[in-house]
């Protein structure tokens, strides 16, 4: 997945690096991660309902249809309110023809809101995209998929859209409640099992997402002030969310120069990992546009593949620092990129510990041991997050 704010050239890199793999892949089809023995080739897959990514690369706009652009690539343009409109049509299509619930004011009142109408809600347009990506990467057919996330708003927004939206489900109707109420209510079956379904496509998009053996990140930025100023915030919620980052390629074409500073910033804040688990690579400026394909050949972007090494929140340590019973003390800590400590915030919420970095909010799911325990301390010794919990008398298992 490659990620970064407008105008930084996420396209652009994408589409190069999706190239290079092609090529790469043309000798060696059906080795990756993804793939089966009949496979081979890369998808480039581009959510912008306005990209241009179909000119430069010389093919026709074939929305939802992969487009052949080489013999080792195709294109793939997704428009969010038609993936939205597709989804929800073959849904209320099912309700309006579950016989006996049709008589239910639950049913009548989701088949007659309009596709256009779900946009408003928290983070469906973004789940359902998300789902139709993972299900092209899944297929089988492609050796290794290229997501280019811009044109679809805050690319983190819409990766946390998964939970977001399972957040939503189970306050609206929790996991429980409507299990019991499909017992009670066989009408009530057939939707609660789409409802279910849905909720475990969160999940699945959620492990998914923060996979290291087969998810890699690719985080552009640009130079400049502009750039320095957004690359921390960024590396920082790539951390809170877990997201197997791999490279941070920082565009010398889009915005001012130099870059090395913007480089040696992303350097600082990944620590030990900048150089080994994490590429850190300057995209030199070019004299012409990279408009066209053979242009885009020539900026030969690499896109280092997932090296299974779990990062940040993905992957915390859970710790038993002293005591027994009521009295134990339990440290919870992961490696969090922090530009400004003092934009720090924790929260609870539930079965999860709230973190806000730089404005961005990530719920971050708490072991099992801790979910009984209460916030007491948090601290950041530079490179590492780490809070503290003891038990919650009210709840903790009294022996």
């Amino acid at each position: 997945m490659v990620l970064g704010p407008g105008g930084s050239g996420v396209s652009t890199l994408a589409a190069a690096g999706a190239l290079e793999l092609a090529r790469a892949a043309a000798p060696a089809r059906g080795s990756g991660p993804l793939a089966r023995a009949d496979t081979g080739g890369v998808l480039l897959v581009s959510v912008d309902p306005r990209s241009d990514l179909p000119r430069r690369l010389g093919v026709f706009r074939v929305p939802g249809q992969p487009v052949p652009v080489t013999g080792e690539l195709d294109l793939l343009h997704l428009d969010p309110l038609a993936v939205t409109e597709t989804a929800w049509s073959g849904f209320t299509g099912a309700l309006a023809g579950v016989g006996a619930a049709r008589s239910l004011p639950l049913v009548g009142t989701l088949t007659g809101v309009d596709a256009g109408e779900l946009t408003g809600l928290p983070g469906i347009s973004e789940f359902l995209l998300l789902r139709a990506i993972r299900d092209a990467a899944t297929s089988g057919r492609w050796q290794r998929v290229v997501v280019d996330l811009s044109g679809a708003g805050d690319p983190f927004a819409v990766l946390r859209s998964p939970t977001v939206l399972a957040t939503a489900i189970d306050r609206l109707w929790p996991r429980h409640r409507r299990l019991a109420e499909a017992a009670e209510k066989p009408a009530l079956a057939q939707i609660a099992t789409a409802v279910e379904g849905i909720d475990r496509d969160c999940q699945d998009l959620r492990e998914l997402i923060a996979d290291s053996h087969e998810v890699s990140v690719h985080l552009v930025g640009t130079g400049g002030q502009r750039g320095l100023a957004r690359i921390g915030d960024d590396v920082a919620a790539a951390d809170v969310m877990g997201l197997p980052l791999r490279s941070v390629l920082v565009n010398a074409g889009s915005g001012g120069l130099p870059t090395e500073a913007v480089l040696d910033r992303a350097r600082g804040l990944l620590g030990p990992d900048a150089g080994s688990a994490v590429s850190t690579v300057t995209i030199g400026r070019r004299d012409e546009e990279p408009v066209r394909l053979s242009r885009l050949r020539k900026l030969r972007v690499a896109l280092p593949a997932p090296n299974g090494r779990p990062r940040a929140a993905a992957a915390p340590v859970v710790e038993h620092v002293g005591g027994e019973g009521l009295d134990a003390e339990y440290r919870l800590s992961w490696r969090q990129a922090l530009p400004d400590p003092e934009q720090l915030a924790l929260g609870r919420s539930g079965d999860d510990l709230l973190v806000t970095i730089a404005g961005f909010r990530q719920p971050v799911r708490l072991p099992s041991v801790l979910r009984r325990c209460q916030v007491t301390a948090a601290d950041w010794d530079g490179a590492r997050l780490s809070v503290g919990f003891r038990p919650d008398p009210a709840v903790w298992p009294q022996r």
